[in-house]
């Protein structure tokens, strides 16, 4: 760790990201025109409308998921809802729902958030150790190598292959192990308190909410950036 870096934040050696939707967002694949698509293909209308309303209608399956286990058929049901939500029917619903849940971990779906790349670079150079920690079953070297993001990232751990998600307290263990740092050195950066923040507080690291939003930012007693460009100088000040 460089003297910069040192200067920065005492203490700090590595800085976690969370992926989706705090490092990238989905493109029209993953809204009302592009499930519209998935479900022509599979022989369904559905109405791109109510895609929104299908979205707040299936987060209630998210709720089933036991003791934070990362479970691929929680998420294939949850895409069914919300094309069932928006209309299909059909005895290959559960085959578009998969098909949905598949492409879900092609990075080409998805843009990186300008704020990103800058970061990045900026904490790398000052010499803290980066790393990934993402709940999605995205493969997380594909999607370094997309987002030409090789040389920054120091290592990575998807749910999907640890096998239990964010906040459980494995995953964010596995994680400190793999870069070497203690809990105390660690912080978190992602878009959810609950998985997030609360996760890795649980495992003694601390944590910055990521907030995109124009809404005013949930009281939460922690730190909170609305772009990751203010993420140097906010760590400056835990």
């Amino acid at each position: 760790m460089t003297a910069q870096g040192r200067e920065l934040v005492r203490g700090v050696e590595a800085i976690f990201f969370d992926v989706d939707f705090t490092l990238i967002y989905p493109g029209p694949t993953f809204q009302g025109e592009g499930y519209e698509r998935f479900a022509r293909a599979h022989g369904m209308l559905v109405d791109q409308a109510r895609f929104t309303e299908a979205v707040a209608a299936a987060s209630a399956v998210l709720e089933e998921q036991q003791e934070h286990v990362y479970d691929a058929a929680i998420f294939v049901r949850y895409t069914r809802r919300i094309l069932e939500v928006m209309g299909a029917r059909g005895p290959r619903l559960d085959e578009c729902a998969r098909h949905v849940y598949d492409e879900w971990a092609a990075s080409r779906h998805f843009f990186l958030y300008d704020d990103v790349t800058p970061c990045l670079r900026t904490l790398a150079a000052a010499g803290f150790k980066l790393g990934l920690i993402s709940n999605s079953h995205r493969p997380l070297d594909a999607f370094q190598e997309h987002f030409e993001l090789q040389g920054l990232i120091a290592g990575s751990v998807s749910s999907s292959d640890h096998g239990f998600m964010k906040p459980h307290p494995s995953i964010f263990e596995s994680a400190l192990a793999l870069l070497g740092v203690a809990p105390s050195a660690a912080v978190m950066v992602g878009d959810s308190y609950t998985h997030d923040i609360t996760g890795a507080q649980n495992a003694g690291m601390r944590g910055v909410l990521v907030h995109r939003s124009d809404e005013p930012a949930p009281e939460h007693g922690v730190p909170v950036v609305r772009s990751l460009l203010e993420l140097p100088d906010r760590l400056a000040r835990l």
